[in-house]
């Protein structure tokens, strides 16, 4: 279980632990790999909740564990702790059989490079009908007019008839997104999706997994090291160090006049052990390093440095050191 406490002002609390009806639902996730007798934990306990019908982007550096989190929830990998149940499957306990069920009707995949998403050989159309045809779940005729519907919904109908290698950058990841949305999953993960495209084209891409998630209302998990793709989605959970240290919610209010404004709010995930990460510029603004000092007062919890040799106070300075809001970043 975890909850979540907020870094700006404004607001109402976010959601607390992982809700029974999440459609992705992992409680502290722990992932060790074992090479030559040394360990590493690409997951550390990591805790996450989507809901159905919720597009979020996971954004994280390199090695921060993102990666290992999306191929356990395709199905490529099991978890080495832990729970993960996605559409109400336990990925810790299914079997041989049903983890190809899993693969094939339950989740779709999007993969950064585009190579591993399409056949050369076949043309947009044969790749999106492909799983289709691997289903059996449809008539030939429908299977033609969702093929279609498909195509026309990510704008790259005009594709039908071309080979991936005929295709531009952008027109092959939307084609990848058709194909991953054939079978209508209850899921769709996307790695690193716009990883091979320009800025022009990832925004194409982006608003196309978003146009999905929209008409279909598929749950989608965006993971990037991208911090921009996270302007597409409302909530963007960033990891660090194999867990979920913080959660940016996003939405927009219409004031007394009528104007509208969009309103970013980051909270810190707080698991439960009571552990959390601050942000990377809180830590750096303060110059926080190896301890800090801690007073609970009525309504919250103070953090400011402690100077070298400083005793412990119960309260704060008179004049503490004011943590920048996300406006004066």
């Amino acid at each position: 279980m975890s909850t979540t406490i907020e870094l700006t002002g404004g607001g109402a609390p976010a959601s607390s632990g992982p809700a029974a009806g999440g459609e992705i639902r992992c409680a502290d996730l722990v992932r060790i790999f074992a090479t030559d007798g040394v360990e590493v934990q690409a997951l550390q306990g990591l805790t996450l909740t989507v809901e159905p019908g919720e597009i979020v982007a996971v954004v994280g550096a390199s090695g921060s564990g993102k990666s290992t989190l999306l191929t356990i929830l395709s199905g490529l990998d099991t978890p080495t702790g832990g729970s993960a149940v996605v559409a109400g499957t336990d990925l810790l306990t299914m079997g041989h059989a049903e983890r190809v069920r899993y693969q094939r009707s339950t989740v779709g995949f999007v993969w950064q490079q585009t190579s591993r998403n399409l056949l050369p050989y076949l043309t947009a159309t044969e790749n999106v009908r492909l799983p289709l045809e691997l289903a059996g779940s449809l008539p030939r005729r429908e299977r033609a007019r969702r093929v279609e519907a498909l195509l026309e919904l990510l704008e790259v109908g005009h594709v039908a008839g071309r080979r991936p290698g005929e295709m531009s950058g952008g027109e092959q990841q939307r084609t990848a997104i058709a194909v991953a949305a054939a079978n209508n999953p209850r899921v769709l993960l996307a790695d690193e999706p716009t990883g091979e495209l320009d800025e022009a084209t990832s925004v194409e891409v982006l608003e196309a997994l978003r146009g999905v998630n929209r008409e279909t209302g598929v749950t989608t998990l965006i993971v990037t090291h991208d911090p921009t793709v996270s302007e597409h989605v409302a909530r963007t959970v960033q990891i660090r160090d194999g867990r979920t240290s913080t959660e940016t919610l996003r939405r927009t209010e219409v004031d007394e006049h009528g104007a509208e404004r969009h309103v970013a709010e980051e909270f810190a995930v707080v698991d439960r052990v009571g552990r959390l990460q601050l942000p990377q510029d809180f830590v750096h603004a303060l110059d926080l390093r190896d301890r800090v000092r801690l007073a609970l007062e009525p309504d919250h919890v103070g953090v400011w440095p402690a100077a070298p040799g400083q005793t412990m106070e119960p309260h704060p300075p008179a004049e503490p050191v004011e943590t920048p809001t996300e406006e004066d970043r």
